[in-house]
């Protein structure tokens, strides 16, 4: 199967969206509340979306390796490295700006 049409399942684009979203949420929430506002006490709303947003992809990866890669596994690895970037990409605000 080509690179192009395994990002077309739904288990190879979701992840990826799941991380935009996620990243999404740190720039609005630093838009919002600013650097220092964002360090709160008490978790606020957008602190639980992002956790959702991680933690809610990993099944949805987890699906696939699984169903993908041993089928065609140059480019199930290929997606794998892209959703895993995009993953860094969405956690690395957080835990720079220590939120």
């Amino acid at each position: 199967m080509r690179f192009s049409a395994m990002l077309k399942q739904p288990s190879a684009f979701v992840p990826l969206i799941m991380s935009l979203v996620a990243l999404s949420l740190v720039g609005i929430a630093v838009a919002l509340h600013g650097v220092s506002g964002a360090r709160q006490p008490d978790e606020g709303g957008f602190a639980h979306l992002w956790q959702l947003m991680m933690a809610g992809q990993l099944p949805v990866i987890a699906w696939f390796a699984i169903t993908w890669v041993p089928r065609s596994p140059r480019e199930g690895l290929m997606v794998l490295v892209l959703q895993a970037v995009a993953g860094i990409a969405a956690a690395a605000p957080v835990f720079l700006l220590g939120f």
